[in-house]
């Protein structure tokens, strides 16, 4: 961490304390521990990556479970796309879902993306679906209810052995997700 210079450290999104890195006087480790007290404000940005449209199976509902109501949800298929990839969604993938009791559902989301070149990409999320039994029961009915009015977010990590691709391997994507009667749609975005 010593050869690394404070541009540098703070484009990876690291804070670190750098007197405890360095060598120096007693009083420049104070001063470092000064600065340390002082908020440093950090911008997280965001640039658009790709949307996932993801067709469902029926659920299975595993039923009443120790840690709640346990349901899974097979992907059949699907496509993405984004300026930098585009491609299929695999059948195979789900989402292995967790109703807690207090309602809020925990989302653990694994897929495998087959970009239109043929390199296979391991996408894993992990997420929050909240929606209001008033909006859900509309939502059954078969009513149109936009994103706006439930929660539904979700945090991604991408994995590939493709050279051209790698660039996925180290980043975070944060996905804005929403219910659409065969599946869901979610938009994608990189967290710079």
């Amino acid at each position: 961490m010593a050869g690394l210079r404070r541009r540098e450290i703070l484009r990876l999104g690291t804070v670190v304390a750098v007197g405890s890195f360095c060598s120096g006087s007693a009083a420049k480790g104070q001063q470092v521990s000064a600065r340390r007290k002082e908020a440093m404000p950090i911008e997280l940005g965001s640039e658009f990556l790709l949307q996932l449209r993801a067709d469902l199976e029926d659920p299975q509902n595993v039923g009443a479970a120790p840690l709640g109501m346990r349901r899974i949800m097979y992907f059949k298929g699907g496509s993405f796309s984004g300026p930098f990839l585009t491609g299929v969604i695999l059948p195979g993938g789900g989402d292995w879902v967790l109703v807690r009791p207090d309602g809020v559902s925990q989302l653990d989301i694994r897929m495998t993306l087959r970009a239109d070149d043929g390199a296979l990409i391991y996408l894993n999320a992990n997420g929050i679906f909240d929606m209001a039994p008033e909006v859900r029961a509309r939502f059954n009915r078969g009513e149109t209810v936009g994103p706006s009015e439930y929660y539904f977010r979700a945090s991604f990590t991408f994995e590939t052995a493709t050279e051209k691709y790698r660039w996925l391997n180290r980043l975070i994507g944060i996905g804005v997700a929403q219910r659409v009667p065969t599946g869901m749609v979610t938009d994608v975005f990189v967290i710079r």
